[in-house]
């Protein structure tokens, strides 16, 4: 664990106690808390790292398809629970 990856936390529990309960279904809630403990006490980028991304990705897309969120706002959300997990090893 490092700052960065503690921040990136941060930013998505403040995402989700001010605009969560207004924006987002329980379900969506729940689907997002637990990416984001997925990530942050991840060791590596395998297995439960890479579904829980692609999870947010798809729930993000799902909420600016809807309209109920912008693209900007999306992308962010998608962008700090990335941010909570390990980093990718380079080729």
């Amino acid at each position: 664990m490092n700052p960065e990856r503690t921040q990136a936390y941060g930013r998505i529990v403040r995402t989700l106690e001010e605009i969560g309960p207004v924006k987002l279904l329980d379900t969506e809630l729940t689907r997002i808390r637990e990416a984001a403990d997925t990530l942050i006490f991840a060791s590596d980028v395998e297995g439960d790292v890479r579904v829980a991304i692609d999870d947010i990705r798809a729930l993000a897309d799902h909420l600016v398809e809807s309209g109920r969120w912008s693209f900007e706002r999306a992308t962010a959300l998608v962008d700090d629970v990335s941010a909570c997990g390990p980093l990718a090893p380079v080729a």
